[in-house]
């Protein structure tokens, strides 16, 4: 069968196609550069627990020593400190902040010894054309040519040409903020703390007087950002060097310490959602699909989500053949989490930058804003949290053995300690991303005793046997505990790490009816697609002015 082309070579892109291959799936990445990324420190990204997990299980570097976990969390106004967060074991996780150019070169790394994957530099995208088989694309540049696939997955950015080729709408909201940008090397008083400081003393100009937020890299190198007011006002050299200036002594409550400026940018985010993400066998991700980063949250950080998300379906199609309930499934699910997170930036930003009027009397609502942004740094809250597939189109129908454990249907499964069908341990993200169904049996006990004392005892051969009869490959995974969850629970487990259901015991019927369900039913006749574009129900507000 065809390889998959993917059309972009951005993090999103190379992290795709490295997900496939790892279900052995091959595909074409048509690389519109030479094939290798300028260092620019103040370029960066966030990654939560999650998506900085999928990047280290693909690529095998260790996340926290490519880039810097934060230490703790810190929001400021003025001169006082309205929220401190210490990330240890015991709070939320850390989210990871690395150069982007890192992030790439360790994905382009683990791709150059990967059989699977193909990646053609200086090849830019002219021509698409699909056909019940498969899809065809021409390319132009030195090395023009047209290439076969079996799919095609735009992941080539704002501008994308595979969106624009494809006709398909990508409304929004242009220029809502606008940041300076700098990386630096410094000490700060808070060494690996992030910090939002918002009306800072030395600063009342610009939105709610200013706003300035510093993200720490390893090598003691820094990222600061400072919203700008609305317009279209240069910024100069002198400009960012007089903000870093009196930012660097405002926090260290004296002159200007010794700094070394590495690179310098200016980050407008914009707000953008296309209305459709699959045409036929053409399918967006990542900035092609979204644009999104208002308020601290992050773009990059779904883009990967889309990848992960993407793969495994593709991935069973590839193998076993097209299903289309469980390829429109990706639409429906990830656009739908992305339209939630743009509602909610787009409602809070008048509040957040309105400024002035009768709410700055309003006892309580600056502090109330302060929460909005950093939920929106830290993954949380409306702003920020990765939301769930609970009323996805491959959520089973309730049954009758379901129970309640702490992670809820359709959510990220927590990362607990389980023993693989080797006995080995193993943490449950490491058995992620292979394809399979996992299902995990809670037995308090078996972590103490050899595999073979208790594989053969109980409920596990006829847990075992159920997970046999599966319409689909499925790994059985033992826990001695899962937060929540009673002894004998048992989990089904997308492979992308979402919870489809929890049982009270061993339950083969519901297992079965569960397990099809995340696979889109009982497969059925490829319907020909519409000609017309239609709106989803879970229309961003972005995406409809």
């Amino acid at each position: 069968m065809d390889p998959v082309i993917i059309v972009g070579a951005g993090p999103v892109g190379l992290t795709l196609a490295l997900a496939l291959a790892r279900q052995e799936v091959p595909s074409v990445v048509l690389d519109e550069g030479p094939g290798n990324d300028e260092p620019r420190p103040a370029r960066t990204v966030v990654l939560r627990e999650d998506t900085a997990a999928l990047v280290e299980r693909l690529t095998g570097v260790p996340m926290s020593e490519a880039g810097c976990r934060w230490a703790g969390w810190r929001s400021m106004r003025r001169k006082q400190v309205t929220r401190a967060l210490t990330f240890d074991e015991t709070g939320p996780d850390a989210p990871l902040h690395i150069a982007q150019h890192v992030l790439t070169g360790a994905l382009r790394t683990a791709l150059a010894d990967e059989q699977l994957v193909d990646i053609a530099t200086d090849s830019r995208l002219d021509t698409i054309e699909q056909e019940p088989s498969g899809v065809t694309a021409h390319t132009r540049g030195p090395k023009g040519t047209w290439w076969r696939g079996s799919y095609l997955v735009g992941c080539d950015g704002p501008r994308s040409t595979v969106r624009k080729l494809q006709d398909i709408r990508f409304p929004g909201r242009t220029a809502v903020e606008r940041h300076a940008v700098a990386a630096l090397r410094a000490e700060l008083p808070w060494p690996g703390e992030a910090l939002l400081h918002r009306m800072p003393p030395w600063r009342t100009s610009g939105p709610s007087g200013g706003e300035v937020t510093g993200r720490p890299l390893p090598d003691g190198v820094w990222r600061l950002d400072w919203l700008l007011p609305p317009g279209k006002d240069l910024v100069t050299p002198e400009l960012l060097v007089a903000r870093v200036r009196e930012t660097l002594a405002g926090w260290t409550g004296g002159s200007t310490p010794p700094y070394e400026l590495l690179d310098t940018g200016v980050h407008i985010v914009h707000h953008r959602l296309a209305r459709r993400w699959r045409a036929g066998r053409v399918f967006l991700a990542g900035d092609a699909a979204h644009l999104l980063g208002a308020l601290g949250t992050q773009g990059l950080d779904e883009g990967l989500r889309d990848a992960d998300n993407l793969a495994w379906k593709l991935a069973l199609a590839w193998h076993h053949g097209p299903h289309e309930a469980l390829l429109d499934s990706y639409q429906a699910e990830r656009r739908g989490i992305v339209a939630a997170r743009l509602r909610a930036a787009d409602q809070a930003l008048p509040l957040v930058r309105g400024g002035g009027g009768l709410r700055s009397y309003v006892p309580g609502s600056a502090r109330g804003h302060d929460a909005l942004l950093t939920d929106g740094h830290l993954g949380q809250g409306a702003l920020g949290a990765t939301g769930n597939h609970e009323r996805s189109p491959l959520a089973p129908r309730p049954l009758e053995g379901e129970t309640v454990v702490e992670t809820p249907p359709g959510a990220q499964v927590a990362d607990v300690r389980v023993t693989a069908e080797d006995g080995t341990f193993v943490r449950l993200r490491d058995r992620l991303g292979r394809g399979a169904l996992l299902v995990l049996l809670v037995a308090p006990g078996t972590g103490v005793w050899e595999r073979r004392h208790w594989v053969t005892a109980g409920i596990m051969p006829r847990l075992a046997a159920a997970v046999t009869a599966l319409p689909h490959p499925a790994e059985l995974l033992v826990t001695e505990s899962y937060p929540g969850a009673a002894a004998h629970t048992v989990l089904l487990v997308r492979p992308d790490g979402h919870l489809v259901t929890a049982l009270n015991g061993v339950r083969p019927a519901d297992l079965y009816t569960a397990a099809q369900a995340t696979l889109g039913g009982p497969v059925q006749a490829a319907e020909p697609e519409a000609e017309t574009e239609k709106e989803t129900e879970t229309e961003a507000t972005a995406g409809s002015r």
